[in-house]
């Protein structure tokens, strides 16, 4: 029989507006008969997209975090923002398997913390899985923007829940753990990263591989890179920022030499492989459910695409 699963949406925040984040549930509930879902948003709106009412519940919300917004300011003086209210129904609703939202990342990261840090008191961070040239292999990134700036101590705790996670869902025994760094040297970093390779250096709990430069980061050198906040989402974004570059570049070397036919499917490799859209979101570790977070860019495909990387872990079993 087969197992059925309840998602909490957050359908605010996303900067193409709510009504991409519910066409883009409308297609998992089309697509997915096993799944149910939790939308928080505004509820005439929600229920104009004509869902099946045994297959949903409406949380209604009109309010959220703006990127202007002082995240903990908002969780205390704010009217019931729809990402606290989304986390909090995702940590008091036993069925709920996993949170989605594409809102402000400090105001998730804020909510996760009050609903649903783990036992062992973690601090959480988003990892991403990012393609590598090595065909099925991905490197997870610790972090991708929950935390710009932190502590050494802080990235040992992401390697440690990074290792944990790649170990589950990849099933790799002794995952391979870097720290992005300018030079793969020892020597090499800035007074964070020196601090941090010595620690993870003598940390046994963890395979440390050494330093591995921005320039390394799609080789497959690693299973685990880790790294702050802020390196780590200029490292998603500028990724995929060369790899739209290249895309273009590609339709018009075919519109030029009359080779449309070929470089479209270049364009549709690269495409695949790079457009994080498409490969759906950044996964929260550290909470006692999944908390996944789309760009505020996100469209349709990105919820369908976060509801599938939510089932697939879900499914591993990737606890920790």
């Amino acid at each position: 029989m087969e197992k059925n699963y309840r998602i909490v949406i957050d359908t605010l925040g996303s900067d193409k507006g709510p009504e991409a984040i519910l066409e883009g549930a409308k297609t998992v509930l089309e697509n997915n008969p096993n799944i149910n879902l939790v939308l928080v948003g505004d509820s005439e709106l929600i229920s104009s997209f004509g869902f099946p009412k045994e297959r949903i519940e409406i949380i209604h919300a009109t309010n959220t975090v703006t990127n202007y917004d002082n995240p903990m300011e908002a969780f205390y003086r704010k009217e019931k923002p729809s990402v606290f209210l989304a986390l909090e129904k995702c940590a008091t609703d036993e069925d709920a398997i996993g949170v989605i939202s594409s809102g402000n990342t400090g105001a998730v990261l804020v909510g996760a913390i009050k609903y649903l840090l783990n036992e062992n008191r973690d601090r959480p961070c988003l990892a991403a899985m990012i393609p590598t040239k090595i065909n099925g292999h991905y490197t997870c990134l610790v972090d991708t923007g929950a935390i710009t700036d932190c502590t050494s101590s802080q990235l040992v705790g992401f390697a440690h829940l990074g290792s944990k996670f790649v170990k589950q869902l990849y099933k790799i025994e002794n995952p391979r753990v870097g720290l992005l760094s300018n030079g793969s040297e020892p020597t090499k970093g800035n007074k964070l990263v020196k601090e941090t390779h010595l620690l993870l250096k003598d940390d046994k709990e963890i395979n440390f591989i050494g330093n591995i430069e921005a320039v390394n980061t799609l080789d497959g050198l690693c299973d685990v890179l880790v790294c702050d906040g802020f390196a780590g989402n200029q490292i998603l974004k500028n990724t995929q920022g060369v790899a739209m570059t290249l895309i273009k570049e590609v339709m018009k070397f075919g519109v030029i030499n009359k080779q449309e036919d070929i470089t479209k499917q270049i364009a549709g490799h690269i495409m695949k492989n790079y457009d994080f859209e498409s490969n759906g979101a950044a996964i929260m570790l550290g909470t006692k459910k999944y908390v996944l977070k789309c760009r505020g860019s996100s469209g349709p495909n990105a919820t369908v695409s976060a509801c599938n990387i939510l089932i697939n872990v879900i499914n591993n079993k990737c606890y920790y």
